[in-house]
């Protein structure tokens, strides 16, 4: 990176980092205003605008599409590392997601003038299209970010900490405008809402390129080159025509495919790629020390799942409680019930800095707990939250509609859990995983950021299965609740050999 001014460097952050923060946010604003619909969408009535799905088929489409958004950055970070560079490759994923919005719109507005299986094809293309553009936009904007600063620089956590408020942001505000426009007007305006958010994110990076210096450019590009050309916008024209048709494609063939095959398709793709991760790491690991740190990691990455098969519920079946249990009523004003998924990010705005400051304290204390006893501080909170989430399901029994503060302090719980596992998990693995293979180890990370994505989406219905061959009398909540506690308290009592095992690293 140059440097043109290395005493205000020291001092203050590049133009560039302010550039990727918005770009960010109006993502960020698309992809939570959008997913505080989705099941809501699904499920309302066809009368209503929606598709009338049931629970179970409502929830496994958001297990598939939340588990597959974790999974396509490994494919976007390959493309970005070996053709295309950062830059391009952020491009083409927001104006591939942008039409992805676009068509979850028009299956909306066309409710009254196309067949229920033509706007399921619509829909299920534009959420194809948002799983491939996500997959090219989510990693390489972060990475730019890195690119400015070297490792050693002390601004790159305080710069780091500045982009994840603009994630916040949007995920705050998406909700809050594209989600009650969707749910108070029309679903149609929601999505439409989400996908200006991206012409915004793309138009924004494009006018303020100037900004990010050569940071993200293509591979071998020259060295007076600051922003891309004619050709280059060709490139990214036609990678997005190609992933649209490809999409397409895609989308197509799976409609062909027996709903039976497909279950057993989904679980088989999430062990193949398990699989080929492994083979990757088994081959770059080397000597006894790096073993014992990748195991520590593998340990954690298992139990990362059932974290995220909890906190995911937001999205779909808490994000259906609000909707059908919780009085929203204040005065005569109704609250949507997708601004309940505001109360995380905002939560993260105010506990974020508190837990960085906390952390630094007992650090000169001399008390900052290891890694593996944060994940079990992590798991015990997320009991916490869904103990508290199963009172307010016993309340609402029987129609009785509860008030809304319970979905709050239950999101407030989860998101303290939150603070104290995902940001200390993305730190383990840069520190843990041998040099070569950290973006490798990374994607492993993601994938079980994937699988409990896809297990929050299909759990009541397996809960349901069980409860109806076995008799077993599993209730949703307080499963989670059961199944967090127990894996803490055993993260608790395994503590003392994973930190042995990572060999001198906090």
């Amino acid at each position: 990176m140059s440097e043109l001014n290395p005493t205000r460097s020291k001092i203050s952050h590049p133009k560039g980092l302010y550039t990727l923060f918005a770009t960010e946010m109006w993502e960020r604003f698309s992809y939570y205003g959008m997913r505080a619909l989705l099941v809501l969408y699904l499920t309302a009535e066809l009368l209503e605008g929606g598709f009338g799905l049931d629970r179970k088929a409502a929830l496994e489409i958001y297990a598939i599409f939340t588990g597959l958004v974790y999974l396509t950055p490994i494919l976007g970070g390959w493309v970005a590392d070996r053709f295309l560079g950062k830059r391009k490759t952020v491009y083409i994923g927001g104006l591939v997601m942008a039409v992805g919005q676009f068509l979850l719109a028009a299956s909306a507005f066309m409710a009254g003038s196309l067949d229920p299986a033509s706007r399921m094809f619509m829909f299920n293309f534009g959420l194809g299209m948002l799983i491939l553009g996500n997959g090219f936009f989510k990693p390489n904007i972060s990475t730019i970010v890195g690119d400015f600063y070297d490792n050693n620089d002390p601004r790159k956590d305080s710069a780091f900490n500045i982009f994840y408020m603009g994630i916040n942001l949007g995920a705050i505000l998406g909700p809050f405008i594209a989600g009650g426009l969707g749910e108070n007007v029309q679903w149609g305006w929601g999505y439409f809402a989400a996908g200006v958010g991206l012409i915004i994110s793309v138009m924004w990076m494009k006018t303020r390129e100037h900004t990010l210096e050569r940071n993200g450019l293509p591979p071998n590009a020259p060295e007076d080159k600051m922003v891309l050309d004619g050709k280059d916008w060709r490139n990214i024209v036609i990678y997005s025509i190609g992933l649209v048709l490809i999409t397409l494609a895609l989308v197509f063939i799976w409609g062909l495919i027996p709903h039976s095959v497909t279950d057993i398709l989904i679980p088989v793709g999430f062990l193949g790629l398990g699989a080929a991760l492994a083979f990757v790491i088994f081959k770059g690991t080397k000597g006894t020390e790096e073993w014992s740190r990748m195991a520590v990691i593998v340990v954690l990455a298992f139990f990362n799942i059932v974290f995220w098969a909890g906190f995911e519920q937001a999205g779909g079946t808490m994000n259906l409680f609000a909707k059908e249990n919780t009085n929203r009523l204040l005065g005569s004003w109704e609250i949507p019930a997708t601004w309940f998924q505001n109360v995380n990010p905002i939560a993260i705005l105010i506990f974020a800095p508190i837990f960085s400051v906390l952390w630094l304290k007992l650090d000169k204390m001399k008390l900052n707990p290891r890694t593996p006893v944060k994940f079990a501080l992590g798991m015990l909170f997320g009991a916490a939250a869904f103990w508290l989430m199963s009172q307010a399901s016993n309340q609402a029994a029987g129609g009785h509609l509860v008030s809304p503060l319970w979905l709050v302090v239950v999101y407030v719980v989860l998101t303290l859990g939150e603070l104290m596992l995902s940001p200390i998990g993305l730190s383990m693995i840069t520190k843990l995983a041998p040099p070569k293979l950290v973006s490798v180890v990374m994607g492993l990370w993601m994938a079980s950021f994937a699988a409990g994505n896809y297990f929050a989406g299909v759990l009541e219905s397996i809960l349901h299965s069980m409860n109806a061959k076995y008799d077993m009398g599993l209730e949703l909540y307080p499963f989670i609740s059961m199944t967090m506690l127990g894996t803490g308290i055993i993260i608790l009592l395994l503590s003392p050999v994973l930190n042995k095992a990572m060999k001198g690293i906090h």
